[in-house]
């Protein structure tokens, strides 16, 4: 396994389950409940959000009412990609990172 698929299995199965459903083993007793995955573009209108996703999954929206969940620093490492976040301005963005949202958003239904 490589790639996002992996940092997926490493970093989110044991929450949100295998197809991102929020029913990993780990999920059980937690409150509040691991979010399904799955449903994030049906919960924004139809479309996948994607910079939110990304700064969920490095700790830049803590502080915000998003269930509280692990930072996972590592996937900071590595290369950066640009990314516009719909602002206009690309930032550098880890790939790991973008990967990530990406393959979370193939996992919409």
């Amino acid at each position: 396994m490589a790639g996002a698929a992996a940092d997926y299995a490493e970093n989110c199965v044991a929450c949100h389950g295998p197809e991102g459903r929020g029913n990993g083993p780990a999920a059980v007793g937690m409150m509040p409940p691991p979010p399904d995955l799955t449903l994030l573009s049906r919960q924004n209108e139809g479309v996948f959000p994607k910079a939110r996703v990304m700064g969920q999954l490095i700790g830049n929206t803590m502080g915000r009412s998003e269930a509280h969940m692990p930072i996972f620093e590592e996937l900071r490492d590595g290369p950066v990609v640009m990314f516009d976040d719909g602002s206009g301005n690309p930032v550098a963005t880890p790939a790991r990172v973008v990967a990530l949202a990406d393959y979370l958003q193939s996992l919409q239904r």
